[in-house]
């Protein structure tokens, strides 16, 4: 008789709390009101909350389950937070904004719960075949929601070219896990641990490591495998933009980091060069064409590149001060990303979005309140202090100095002058160019405020008092590069 194996459901909390909400959304999207869709979103919005509560109240208590293929430890909370509240200001940005996109869907909400749901389950993952299905779980959830505007060509194009290229990309990963599978015998990350500490590590091996390191450049943008974003980012709804520029980023810095830093960490000799390599080719192809644009959807796509850059620093410098500083500028990243993409969410013009630069000359005058919010976050962007952007990239930089990467640090602090042009030519915009037509303009939206102000007061928290997040994330950390 085969032994069924140990199921620990406690390792799976938080994301069992968003997969139950998600099938309790398609569950009321059956029922009346048929051409208001709030109510889906306030369910969705208490499950976000529950998942987060969740995992607040584990903190400190780590749980397996599946014979360790899924770990719940502090590493894994951390990352459920962040996405917790990347998904709520997500859900808050989307409620008037898809009303008045003429698009309120039920099973919108529930794809994002689905898509959140994958993302928690890849900072769990303890397997590469966890991560995996993690992963296409993740990426299924977003591919349809970027085509969501069924009616616009470009989002249609953006849908068709994500979900190309992320099979492409899947396939790349799939490979290297087998490879891995055959070089080492196992999938399990503490498993691999020994194969990749020994001296003879085999071809086999390391060609593994490098397919499966292209999977994952692809999901977290880095270049060259930063083709799909400008695309996707411009033609996607903006409220789904946000959900891939903060929640899949954080999805997919989890399982690099657990994979890198914990179950590759005595192979850093073969793939520390390579990110170094990467990083830097990141953080500047991002900043360099970011000046270029003048959509500013594609400009903060490009500017999304770069912070993986910027973050590619930390995995370099590893130990506990690089990957603490990863978790920290991750927490910074998605409140401060979240509330400019909000801000492009609440501004139109003559019915459509307003995306381009142009269209938000002299916004300063006309709404004083709102062009003041977009500034504070394209400044925390830029690592203006006292905000959240400087702290993070002060962590990740000096991390990369403690750990003896002077040069890589350098060029980080160029690449942050570089960013700083194109985020303040939006500024000068603002504030000192008046309008050729009819401007960008305001279009109230409670909701929206309330994800502005919540994503505001985090930077500011963020960039004022940044010693406790940045202990949590060094303790969340300490577990994993031991």
């Amino acid at each position: 008789m085969i032994p069924a194996p140990p199921v620990n459901l406690a390792a799976l909390a938080p994301t069992l709390v968003l997969l139950a909400t998600a099938v309790l959304v398609l569950l009321l999207d059956l029922f009346p009101p048929r051409n208001d869709k709030t109510h889906l979103a306030v369910v969705s919005l208490a499950g976000v909350i529950g998942a987060l509560l969740t995992a607040l109240t584990r903190w400190g208590r780590d749980q397996r389950g599946f014979r360790d293929m899924v770990v719940l430890d502090n590493y894994a909370l951390f990352i459920d937070v962040v996405i917790c509240y990347a998904v709520a200001l997500v859900i808050l940005l989307s409620i008037d904004y898809l009303r008045r996109e003429g698009v309120q869907t039920g099973e919108y909400y529930a794809l994002v719960l689905f898509s959140a749901s994958g993302m928690m389950l890849m900072a769990s993952a303890n397997d590469l075949v966890v991560v995996f299905l993690a992963l296409e779980l993740m990426s299924l959830c977003l591919y349809v929601l970027a085509g969501l505007f069924k009616q616009r060509l470009d989002a249609g194009e953006a849908s068709l070219k994500y979900f190309l290229l992320g099979a492409f990309a899947s396939s790349f990963l799939l490979y290297g896990i087998a490879l891995t599978y055959g070089a080492t015998g196992s999938t399990s990350f503490e498993r691999i641990v020994a194969a990749a500490s020994g001296p003879d590590r085999s071809v086999l091996f390391l060609v593994g490591l490098a397919l499966m390191l292209v999977g994952f450049g692809f999901k977290i943008s880095a270049a060259p495998f930063h083709m799909w974003a400008p695309d996707v980012y411009q033609g996607a709804p903006t409220s789904v933009t946000t959900l891939i520029a903060t929640g899949s980023k954080a999805a997919g810095f989890a399982a690099l980091m657990r994979l890198l830093l914990g179950a590759l960490r005595g192979a850093q000799p073969d793939w520390g060069p390579l990110m170094w390599g990467l990083a830097v080719v990141t953080m500047t192809l991002g900043n360099v064409v970011a000046i270029a644009q003048s959509n500013l959807k594609r400009m903060l796509a490009y500017s999304s590149i770069a912070h993986v850059g910027y973050m590619m620093v930390g995995l370099v410098a590893g130990g506990t001060s690089g990957a603490g500083a990863i978790l920290y500028y991750l927490f910074a990243y998605t409140f401060t990303v979240a509330g400019t993409f909000g801000v492009l969410t609440l501004c139109a013009r003559a019915g459509e979005e307003a995306v381009e630069v142009e269209e938000y000359a002299g916004l300063g005058r006309r709404h004083p309140l709102l062009a003041g919010m977009l500034t504070l976050f394209l400044l925390s962007l830029i690592g203006i202090p006292p905000l959240a952007g400087f702290v993070g990239k002060f962590y990740l930089f000096g991390a990369a100095v403690q750990h003896g990467y002077l040069w890589l640090a350098v060029i980080a602090v160029l690449n942050s002058a570089i960013a700083a042009y194109y985020y303040l030519r939006v500024v000068v915009f603002m504030y000192m160019r008046e309008p050729e037509a009819a401007g960008a303009q305001w279009t109230p939206s409670f909701a929206g405020g309330v994800a502005l102000a919540v994503a505001a007061a985090g930077i500011v928290i963020l960039g004022v008092m940044p010693a406790p997040f940045a202990d949590l994330a060094q303790s969340a950390v300490a577990t994993l590069v031991r």
